[in-house]
């Protein structure tokens, strides 16, 4: 169980991943993304998560840039993801991505580098694409993001790398049960994007009442269990002060009563779109 914001699990292939970072979807380029970033890493965050989709890679790069300086840190301190978009999987396409999200981040390689969405057609292609730039030292380590098991069972069909990550939408009200237990048996780390469902399991009584027990807020509450499933997660966050408080869930422990408590209120709903029916 980690104890520290800067603790690490270890992927299926030695690399560690920070077990809590800062998404960034939907936060503006230029100063706004620039400012998350810098506040983030300054309040001990070393994991920041982008994507080529979101179109702020370059003000996290010019972020990272300033808090590497400014909090007199190194490079490899920091876990830095970003994604490959739809429109640009394919195998020539997806390599010239990553150069393209390098240039814009101010990086000589990533972290973590992933499939955004299993395009039909493309993301067994565009996945050698991902083992060539994990073989050339671009990516330290390569995974999906929003993979049910049936597209983990196709790509593992004539791919040499197992995927070290899975990145999906996964929150108390979408608990992903299925999901994890192949991913677990597969050695494929899960990764929660919107791990409070955009705002709306903090309104949760169930999730409030346990806080009040802690002094912790419904955020911190699930950001918690996340990490007692054994699950890296991202949340996102442009105020400084939420950031902090994003964090702030190292100093107290849930009981199997709370956990079970909230994975009952799984209803399998999505905030987001079913990786089994998109259109972009």
């Amino acid at each position: 169980m980690p104890a520290h914001l800067q603790d690490t699990v270890k992927l299926n292939n030695g690399v560690h991943i920070p077990w809590f970072g800062l998404g960034v979807w939907k936060v503006k380029e230029g100063d706004e993304v620039v400012l998350s970033v810098k506040n983030a890493i300054r309040h001990g965050y070393r994991s920041i998560d982008t994507a080529a989709a979101y179109q702020n890679e370059e003000g996290v790069g010019q972020g990272i840039a300033e808090a590497l300086q400014e909090n007199n840190l190194k490079r490899e301190e920091l876990f830095i993801t970003t994604k490959v978009w739809n429109a640009d999987q394919g195998y020539e396409s997806t390599l010239q991505a990553l150069e393209t999200s390098l240039t814009k981040l101010g990086l000589d390689y990533v972290d973590l580098y992933l499939i955004h969405w299993p395009v039909k057609g493309k993301y067994k292609e565009t996945w050698k694409a991902l083992e060539q730039l994990y073989k050339d030292g671009k990516a330290k380590a390569i995974g999906v993001c929003n993979f049910h098991v049936h597209h983990l069972e196709d790509l593992a069909e004539g791919s040499e790398i197992t995927p070290a990550l899975n990145q999906v939408e996964l929150h108390p009200y979408l608990t992903q049960q299925e999901l994890r237990e192949y991913c677990a048996k597969k050695g494929i780390q899960i990764e929660a994007w919107s791990p409070l469902a955009q705002g709306k399991i903090v309104e949760d009584k169930t999730i409030q009442a346990i806080g009040d027990k802690y002094g912790k807020s419904a955020a911190q509450v699930v950001l918690r269990w996340d990490l007692q499933h054994g699950i890296v997660t991202i949340p996102k966050s442009v105020r400084e002060e939420r950031i902090v408080a994003n964090a702030d869930i190292f100093d107290f422990e849930l009981t199997a009563e709370d956990v079970a408590a909230i994975d009952a209120l799984n209803q399998d709903e999505r905030t987001g779109p079913d990786p089994d029916n998109f259109n972009f």
